[in-house]
């Protein structure tokens, strides 16, 4: 498992009681100068440690309705929920590739990524093994095994996922692959949506997290540092709208009640707020604890984040903050 992790800090430097909030996207053409360092958030705290050792690097987020934490554990292949009161318990762990050798594109290993959960508690969660028997998207009912419901291509890296419960369609990101791709909610083939070269990876790591909202599907990507918009045109994509700029190593966001947009930038070991005029804030640092931040989850004023440490190979943990009213 350390070689794992020790491959995955490489390849992640190559890019160059809990929560914390979210928001909506920020306007066009965001220049890295409008990221102001004054802080718009008290100091977090560290809600839980995970295990650097077993792979417990969390990658990405959501929250079920009594509070709980739901997480993908990149290096270790599983899925695990956190409790409000920051006990850490196993869901699910994903089969190794066929092989044992098999790897993902650009990062050396076998991984789970992006992750939904619906209100009937079935958990659906991305897994990037390099293996073409088992890179998909798996469905997790409470209490059974995965199963994998979609087939997705194993020379590329599916990484977010979202549920648009309107049309009961899966959006997922793949990074290598540069593209976005429609899974039915009951599973099937998946289908690309959209290869826009706004998706595309220039180096490292593409379209990375996904989220459907106010009848866009919205984007980030990695190595072009944006946030995007893409209208839905009866379930087809509409032209990309680049919402912001100069967000290095923007990983996964989230949006908060008022509209602003959440975001963590990896590499920087920041989290900011973008607001729909397109301000820019630092809300947290590395100060506060973050390692590598991955992902955000929102509810009402309180953020979650994860941080993989994927580079610093220190700490990866979970942070809770509280988002101020602007």
């Amino acid at each position: 498992m350390r070689r794992r992790i020790l491959t995955l800090a490489v390849a992640a430097a190559a890019a160059g009681a809990l929560a914390v909030p979210s928001a909506v996207p920020a306007s066009a053409g965001i220049p890295a100068s409008a990221v102001a360092p004054a802080r718009s958030a008290p100091a977090a705290r560290i809600a839980v440690h995970f295990d650097l050792t077993r792979g417990q690097l969390p990658e990405n987020i959501t929250l079920g309705p009594d509070g709980t934490a739901y997480l993908t554990f990149a290096a270790a292949r599983q899925v695990a929920a956190v409790d409000p009161a920051g006990r850490t318990r196993v869901l699910a762990t994903l089969a190794a590739p066929a092989d044992g050798g098999v790897a993902t594109p650009v990062l050396g290993f076998a991984l789970t990524s992006g992750i939904v959960r619906t209100d009937d508690g079935t958990i659906y969660v991305l897994y990037a093994s390099g293996d073409a028997a088992s890179t998909g998207l798996y469905r997790i009912p409470p209490g059974q095994k995965p199963r994998r419901i979609a087939a997705l291509p194993a020379d590329g890296l599916p990484n977010g996922l979202a549920l648009d419960p309107t049309s009961r369609t899966f959006y997922v990101t793949d990074s290598v692959r540069g593209t976005i791709s429609t899974v039915p909610l009951a599973g099937g083939p998946a289908r690309v949506w959209s290869s826009a070269s706004a998706l595309a990876p220039t180096g490292f790591l593409g379209v990375n997290g996904v989220k459907v909202r106010g009848g866009a599907v919205w984007a980030t990507n990695l190595d072009q540092g944006t946030l995007l918009r893409i209208p839905l045109r009866a379930g087809r994509p509409g032209a990309v709208e680049v919402r912001a700029t100069g967000l290095v190593g923007i990983d996964d966001f989230a949006f908060a009640p008022d509209g602003r947009v959440v975001a963590a930038l990896n590499g920087p070991n920041t989290v900011v707020d973008i607001d729909p005029d397109g301000r820019t804030r630092t809300l947290l640092t590395g100060a506060d604890g973050l390692q590598n931040p991955t992902s955000v989850a929102v509810r009402g004023h309180t953020v979650l984040v994860a941080s993989a440490a994927y580079v610093t190979a220190t700490d990866p943990n979970l942070i809770v903050a509280t988002l101020r009213h602007r």
